[in-house]
């Protein structure tokens, strides 16, 4: 823990594998509908219509910093990506992607694949996708613009750029400080007596969480203006590049429900209460898009980029 707090490079993998084996419960993470929905909302929202009209499936798409696979998992089973690579600088995650791919019976030679790899130093010939894509990885990134131009060497000609879910510079402070209030009142109301026992979550678990985010603040390394994000992306190369806005209602639901959910005994939450989550999620998401027509891009939770390699 200590060298990871020296060594950034070596924190996001030491933190990845760590969170890998639990990633998916602590996010709330799954492969049905509902999930198909919330990733098939991102990446439409980032690839904008004119794209999204064009090319269904991607043929060959490489993932940068793919985690448990939410993002290509839940758009293959969509019918938007056909052959994918996952990577990530953490084995562990990679290692959780294969077997959720494998689970979906998505272990085709050929098909879905997994891949140790940083996106500063991607280990894969020039021209070897149609699409290159990410789900909040950018903001993990040491040098974005490298990463970027790292991204668009890998990509045919043509080839599109896609990230989604990275926090916006105004977004990270009130999700952050949201965060906090609801961490602080959850713990204190559920320790006390009439409470404790049903729903408070085991001290252990809650000093573990607490290590989880020390560490979290050492590998989340930037939030983004969206016309600083585009800005690195045309510097790497990129053209038609275009960034957006998602989550402001949905955010502000979002992060206290996610607190809420890791600071009390995940027993007494069912299904019911993943239920609702999910509706209000829904609900926020629909009036989003209507804000989105009025409201700044900068005022969103999350900023999306897209752009196609020359």
């Amino acid at each position: 823990m200590q060298a990871a707090f020296d060594d950034p490079a070596l924190a996001q993998v030491i933190y990845h594998d760590w969170e890998s084996t639990t990633y998916d419960d602590k996010w709330s993470i799954s492969f049905d509908q509902r999930c198909m929905d919330f990733a098939g909302d991102r990446f439409l929202a980032a690839l904008g219509p004119a794209a999204a009209a064009a090319m269904r499936p991607f043929g060959r798409s490489l993932e940068i910093g793919a985690g448990t696979g939410f993002f290509s998992l839940n758009l293959r089973q969509a019918g938007w990506l056909d052959e994918v690579v996952l990577s990530d600088v953490s084995p562990g995650m990679v290692d959780v992607a294969k077997d959720n791919a494998r689970s979906l019976g998505f272990d085709v030679p050929g098909r879905v694949s997994g891949a140790v790899a940083g996106i500063e130093d991607l280990p894969f010939e020039d021209g070897s996708f149609d699409l290159v894509l990410g789900h909040a990885v950018l903001h993990h990134v040491r040098d974005v613009e490298a990463g970027l131009r790292e991204c668009l060497r890998v990509l045919r000609p043509g080839g599109r750029l896609l990230f989604a879910g990275e926090p916006s510079r105004i977004g990270d402070a009130y999700a952050r400080l949201l965060g906090r209030i609801t961490w602080e009142v959850t713990t204190r109301v559920t320790a006390l007596p009439p409470l404790r026992a049903r729903w408070a979550r085991p001290a252990a678990e809650l000093a573990e969480s607490s290590r989880a985010a020390a560490l979290e603040a050492v590998v989340d390394l930037h939030t983004f203006m969206p016309e600083d994000l585009a800005r690195l992306a045309l510097r790497a190369g990129a053209v038609d590049v275009a960034t957006g806005g998602q989550e402001l209602v949905a955010a502000l639901i979002g992060w206290p429900v996610r607190t809420f959910e890791a600071a009390v005994n995940p027993d007494r939450l069912g299904w019911n209460w993943a239920m609702f989550a999910y509706r209000a999620w829904q609900r926020a998401g629909a009036l989003d898009r209507v804000l989105g027509r009025v409201l700044p891009d900068d005022l969103f939770y999350n900023v999306s980029l897209t752009g196609v390699r020359a």
